[in-house]
């Protein structure tokens, strides 16, 4: 231990974390925190694994910091906090960053690299920046056990995995089904609902649309037996409607390409439609066109006119500026089902029942909110399109056609191109954005799919829209939705209780889990399970050729045990996982089993009867496998059964990431810990917002603005940048990351906090004050230090219960208000003469103490946010005093808020006391009159008897923090002081809305005795059009004007008037003041000891020589000065208020 508390020569963050770090490392402190605690009750933590393919950024130091604090907290709290790191290794981040690092793309896996490669080069590259990730963590003070963490690639974590698909299955919650998915061609694979909600994949593109012309089919004017027509669902029995002779369906699209395989119109039913006649704007032939009634307006807006007879069609010419329309008749959407039209693109014809298909039919999700109210219908690309076609009488067939092999397939294949017999348009990406760079052609598939149908008089509107697309939350890269033979978890059976569950979840912020959580959770779909990819967890699923038999394996004994089977059936050759021992957990028995896909697709089983039976080629969807981390990361159920079953490690009591996590992490760990547990995987969840630049733009290595964590680190250390971060703005809101902040916090905040301590050790140390005194009584102690100690305990008990209910920002900047404001501007500048005056007695003590205990608490309070400077800040008090034992404030415990130190009466009385100060001294700013220079008199209204009582007690006070002779607290201020009122509208607007108009005129014509009233009661009643209404001070910003000779300022509900006149005594006493300021500073720049007592020869100079006599015995006292003299010399010059001298000062 120590004899003396450390002094420093400055504030170096940097290198603070540098020794702290080793000193963490070097006694194993983040180890000690844990088996320190062993026995206590645990709490919780679940780490959202991390992807080590990728480079950390500065938004990874603000998420690992959230997650950090409130471990440290509740260790000092008591509790055991395990915290278990884990790895992400799966899935299409790891694919596609393999994949260009190999130059290669899906369709070559397989090909010119075996799967087995393929594989093994993922393995290598998704842990290929761990050391820079490990590097981070240390240097940012995150405590997590980077030696034993999970790693979802790992065999035992698979197996976990595959037990908990096998409890889904057995509850018959996974199922096989042919539906239209999302799905993203440059990644090669289908995507789940919640991967295509993840924020910033819906984003807004330009696109080509086209308001297409399907034209009807068979005479559609004549009469028919048996067949709906125009002429009937019109009513067209009398010329001339007679005699018109084709009409066309108007249908919109914002995708041109999918109108190849348009096989149906949807009409909505109730909608009512109309026959129009005009003219086509790009072959000005002659057409009648049925659209919605309500959207009229929109397609025949700008170059149409309504004709007022049949000569504005007699006499219309192309190269007239306005085209003439006329709605000839009008019927119900259920009056055109079943009318036929002719293929739009006759491109290929549906291998099953093409004479179902091209038809009109109806659907209750059409709209006449856009478009034409008539909606084309590709059963192939869409879930409404597919649903309203099977839903027709007769079914109405997708465009699906027969390859080569005789597989019916779509007219766009898997890699988004156009498939062979398709003429010209065969091998074109349907989406330019899908061609490698530099290889797109000029215009678009959609684009030239809109030249062709204008030209075949097939296209009433062509234009650019712009309008939201889903993209591909890894590529970037527009989705389609195509059909899909995927697995699906049936969510749409458990949502509701879900939902319910995610009632009793401590959402931070409350809105997230109820809004965009819960919401989504309401309209869940079932989740998607397939991914048609190679480096993943493969489904365990292994079924019969003829799909009638199928086994689930969940754990690698049951796979071992159904091998041997079939090698005895002689279907499998040997077994893979020979010399792996059952029952063994050991970490190289397991080391003996691989189950990607590589090594399970080469594995076929025996079925019941008897049939071969090869695996369902699809793996899992990666989400799935973060989401079983609560189990997996365990091996459970196969290991650590009673950390699961006897909730020793589930559900956690908090878990945090980005806001995005709510479509991801957030969603699987909720939806695996109902469906498999049917309870909540976590308790307490923070949800964090975005990192921005300080502009508030997205950050981005193309825009140039993203920050380097490890710079950051470097120039300010951990400490400030997590205090900026926290403090700055609450988790949840998004962080405007300016790197001035972060140097303003360590400035302010840290500099501070050191200042205070330095003066305290300073001081300490002269005096040998090692706390090995008595300890003072708390009655005993003057009234300054019991105000501190009030509002020290206050502190504690408002950031206790701020980390308590996950506000760190609360606890941040409660901490800083206390250390900028309360102890070292108000405490310790008021006391520092008790540390360096007189004589080691009770007074002195006292002081010591009371600074010591509120360093010491601020540490431990800080700990959480700020792990390295609190540390050593604590270490240095406890290593000098031996008060406490613990090596580190992280291994302390939290402190404890004692109420009978807190007294609210001193509390305000000092609150008076600040704010007046605070007023009169930003007075004297504005005047530019010095502190140094004393003034004669501060006026303040007194409100009522509480106010005065409060403000005579603390007066003495003031009057030395502010430099004045006299206060002077009057009853009645009218006669002295006008007050001035406006309305603030901030507050008046959202209470009062259109009132508030009227409300601020009645404001504006307040008497001084409603004023007065309102700042006095806080309430003011006013009658408002015949209603009351109650008026708040913080609907109103009252002050005063100033009055000649005084500066007036008013703040919390006290005003102040401040006497600025200066007169010679109070000048001379100025004057003494200014050189006990310089005196002062070249005792210091001449490395006196504070307790040197010196002598002082000045030059003579008349004005000083009286200031210097009026004022002797206070600059004597001030400066230790035994002989004060005047005399020419030639040492220091020195110059204050317009007097020059020259000093001279030596040791007495």
């Amino acid at each position: 231990m120590s004899t003396k508390f450390t002094e420093y020569k400055g504030l170096d963050l940097p290198t603070v974390a540098s020794e702290v770090l080793d000193f963490w490392k070097k006694n194993n402190v983040f180890e000690q925190s844990v088996t320190s605690r062993e026995g206590a009750t645990p709490y919780v933590f679940f780490e959202g694994p991390p992807s080590a393919n990728g480079l950390p950024g500065i938004h990874h130091v603000m998420a690992r910091a959230i997650k950090d604090i409130f471990c440290r907290y509740k260790t000092q709290k008591g509790f055991q906090v395990k915290r278990k790191a884990g790895w992400d290794t799966h899935g299409l981040p790891v694919e596609l960053g393999t994949e260009k690092e190999l130059g290669i793309t899906k369709e070559d896996i397989g090909k010119s690299i075996s799967v087995t490669e393929y594989n093994e080069a993922c393995k290598r590259t998704v842990m290929r920046y761990t050391d820079v990730w490990n590097d981070l963590t240390e240097k940012m003070g995150y405590w997590v056990d980077m030696e034993d963490p999970y790693v979802t690639y790992k065999s035992k974590y698979m197996e976990s995995v595959w037990w908990l698909l096998k409890q889904i299955y057995d509850k018959n919650l996974l199922y096989k089904g042919y539906t239209i998915q999302p799905y993203s061609p440059k990644a090669g694979t289908g995507l789940s609902s919640h991967e295509v909600n993840q924020p910033g994949t819906y984003r807004d593109v330009t696109d080509t649309t086209i308001v297409a012309q399907f034209k009807c089919l068979n005479q559609t004017f004549s009469k028919g037996e048996g067949v709906n027509t125009i002429s009937k669902a019109f009513g067209l029995n009398s010329p001339p409607l007679e005699e018109l002779e084709e009409a066309f369906f108007l249908a919109w699209t914002t995708t041109p390409w999918t109108l190849p395989s348009n096989t149906a119109l949807t009409v909505g039913p109730k909608i009512d439609y109309v026959l129009v006649k005009t003219f086509n704007q790009y072959t000005f032939e002659p057409i009648n066109v049925i659209l919605a009634k309500n959207l009229v307006g929109k397609q025949f807006g700008g170059k149409y006119f309504v004709a007022e007879n049949n000569d504005d069609f007699t006499n219309f010419k192309p190269e007239d500026k306005k085209i003439p329309y006329q709605i000839l008749a009008e019927c119900k959407g259920a009056d055109l089902v079943g009318i036929r039209y002719e293929q739009l693109l006759e491109w290929a014809k549906p291998y099953q029942n093409p004479e179902n298909a091209f038809r009109v039919i109806a659907g209750d999700f059409v709209t006449t909110e856009d478009g034409t109210g008539i909606v084309h219908t590709a059963p192939t690309f869409g879930a409404d399109d597919a649903k309203v076609a099977k839903e027709a009488t007769p079914e109405v067939p997708p465009m699906l056609v027969l390859d080569e092999n005789g597989n019916p397939v779509p007219l766009v294949d898997l890699q988004g191109k156009f498939v062979d017999g398709l003429g010209n348009f065969s091998g074109k990406y349907v989406k330019n954005e899908y061609y490698n760079d530099g290889e797109a052609p000029e215009r678009s598939v959609d684009v030239e799919i809109a030249i062709q149908l204008k030209e075949e008089n097939k296209a009433f509107k062509v234009e650019k829209y712009v309008h939201s697309y889903p993209h591909c939350w890894r590529t970037d890269k527009p989705i389609l939705y195509y059909p899909l033979d995927s697995w699906f978890i049936k969510v749409t059976e458990i949502k509701d209780r879900m939902f319910d569950l995610n009632e009793t979840i401590n959402w931070k912020p409350k809105a997230t889990g109820e809004g965009r959580f819960g919401n989504w959770l309401k309209n869940a779909n079932d989740w998607n399970l397939s991914r048609s990819r190679y480096w993943g967890i493969p489904l365990p699923i292994w079924r019969t050729e003829d799909k009638t038999e199928e086994i689930i394996i969940g754990s690698v004994e049951e796979l071992y045990t159904e091998i041997e089977k079939s090698i005895a059936a002689g279907f499998q050759k040997e077994n893979p996982f020979k010399g792996f021992v059952i029952g063994n957990m050991s970490e190289e028995n397991y080391a003996l089993v691989d189950l990607h896909k590589n090594v399970v697709d080469n594995i076929v089983l025996v079925s019941p009867s008897g049939k071969l039976m090869k695996r369902e080629s699809d793996l899992i969807d990666v989400w799935f496998d973060s989401g079983a981390m609560p189990y997996a990361q365990w091996h459970y159920p196969f290991e650590n059964k009673d950390l699961i079953d006897e909730n020793k490690a589930f559900p956690a009591d908090f878990i945090a990431e980005g806001v995005d996590q709510t479509r991801g992490w957030f969603y699987t760990l909720h939806a695996i810990g109902t469906l498999v547990f049917d309870k909540i995987a976590y308790k307490n969840v923070v949800s964090n917002g975005l990192v921005l630049d300080k502009n508030g733009q997205k950050m981005s290595k193309r825009l140039g603005n993203a920050v380097d964590p490890f710079e950051t680190l470097k120039e300010y250390g951990p400490d400030a940048t997590r205090w900026y971060m926290i403090s700055n703005a609450n988790p949840w809101d998004n962080l405007k990351f300016d790197i001035e902040g972060v140097a303003e916090v360590r400035r302010k905040f840290f500099g501070t906090l050191y200042n205070t301590y330095s003066f305290f050790s300073l001081y300490a140390n002269i005096d040998g004050f090692k706390y090995a005194e008595a300890e003072i009584p708390l009655n005993e102690r003057p009234e300054i230090d019991r105000w501190i100690l009030s509002e020290l305990h206050t502190l504690i008990k408002t950031v206790d219960e701020a980390y308590a209910d996950y506000e760190p920002t609360k606890a941040a900047r409660a901490i800083s208000d206390f250390v900028q404001e309360n102890l070292s501007n108000w405490y310790v500048r008021l006391c520092r003469r008790r540390f360096w005056k007189g004589e080691y007695g009770t007074d002195k003590i006292a002081a010591y103490q009371t600074l010591y205990t509120c360093l010491l608490n601020v540490a431990k309070l800080s700990a959480p946010i700020a792990p390295f400077f609190m540390d050593k800040l604590y270490t240095d008090l406890v290593n000098a005093t031996g008060s406490e034992r613990f090596a580190s404030v992280h291994l302390a415990n939290f402190p404890v808020s004692v109420e009978n130190f807190v007294d609210k009466s001193l509390e305000s009385k000092m609150m008076k006391a600040q704010t007046v100060s605070s007023l009169v001294l930003s007075l004297r700013k504005k005047e530019m009159i010095k502190v140094r220079q004393p003034l004669q008199k501060v006026m303040i209204p007194i409100l009522d008897e509480n106010q005065r009582t409060e403000i005579e007690a603390v007066s003495d006070l003031i009057k030395a923090e502010v430099n004045v002779k006299e206060i002077e607290l009057l009853d009645d201020a009218s006669g002295v002081l006008v007050k001035q009122i406006k309305p603030n509208f901030k507050t008046l607007g959202p209470r009062f809305g259109k009132d508030m108009g009227l409300i601020s005129k009645e404001i504006q014509n307040f008497s001084q005795e409603q004023i007065t009233e309102l700042e006095s009661k806080g309430l003011l009643t006013l009658v408002i059009s015949g209603k009351s209404i109650i008026l708040t001070s913080e609907d109103v910003e009252i002050s005063s004007q100033d009055i000649p000779g005084w500066l007036v300022a008013n703040d919390k509900g006290i005003t102040v008037a401040l006497d600025i006149t200066i007169n010679e005594e109070l000048r001379n006493e100025g004057i003494a003041r200014e050189l006990v300021n310089r005196i002062q500073n070249i005792r210091k720049d001449s490395g006196f000891e504070v307790t040197d007592k010196i002598k002082i020869t000045l030059q003579p100079n008349s004005v000083l020589e009286k200031a210097v006599k009026e004022n002797e015995s206070y600059i004597k006292s001030e400066t230790l000065t035994d002989i004060l003299s005047f005399e020419e010399n030639n040492g220091t010059e020195i110059e204050f208020d317009n007097i020059t001298t020259k000093i001279i000062i030596s040791k007495n």
